[in-house]
């Protein structure tokens, strides 16, 4: 079992960080199953529209809703969540070098979301690298029984975490 993940401070680093290491692993021609995240920045005062791009090499899933100006809950559209967790799991079904999740969020926490996909692929051997943050931090180091690797915060980081052998 391998897994590992990233924290990074900063608005939007561990989206783009996962964004740039996904394609600098499909040029090398690696098989990448997963997802990564891209926001779209609105021009109207309101928050950025969220959008997963499957890996490798799509579709994009806008997985946010626009709840309007005044809202304050949670603008996660799950139902599009779970499209791109099914596309994932179809895509590690068909085999994958590495699944790259970018983020282990409130859903995944609760249970839900890529929680199942991340099993299924280290149940595959297919090792896993996962975007986290410090709210769910807790919750991913339960998950994970505290067996996660930091694989650090920059690419050559990512790089070098992704070419040391599994530990046994």
């Amino acid at each position: 079992m391998r897994i590992g993940y990233v924290m990074t401070e900063g608005r939007g680093a561990t989206n783009r960080l996962l964004a740039t290491l996904a394609d600098q692993l499909t040029a090398q021609g690696l098989r990448l199953a997963g997802t990564v995240q891209f926001d779209q920045e609105c021009d109207d005062g309101n928050k950025c529209d969220m959008d997963l791009r499957l890996l490798p090499d799509g579709p994009v899933i806008r997985i946010s809703q626009n709840l309007g100006a005044a809202a304050q809950g949670c603008r996660l559209d799950p139902h599009a969540l779970e499209q791109a967790v099914a596309m994932t799991d179809q895509q590690i079904e068909k085999g994958a070098d590495l699944l790259i999740i970018n983020k282990f969020g409130k859903h995944e926490a609760e249970g839900r979301g890529f929680r199942n996909t991340i099993a299924l692929a280290l149940d595959a051997d297919i090792p896993v690298l996962i975007g986290t943050n410090p709210t769910n931090f807790n919750a991913f180091q339960d998950y994970t029984s505290g067996v996660a690797d930091n694989a650090g915060s920059n690419l050559q980081s990512l790089l070098n975490w992704l070419a040391l052998p599994p530990s046994a």
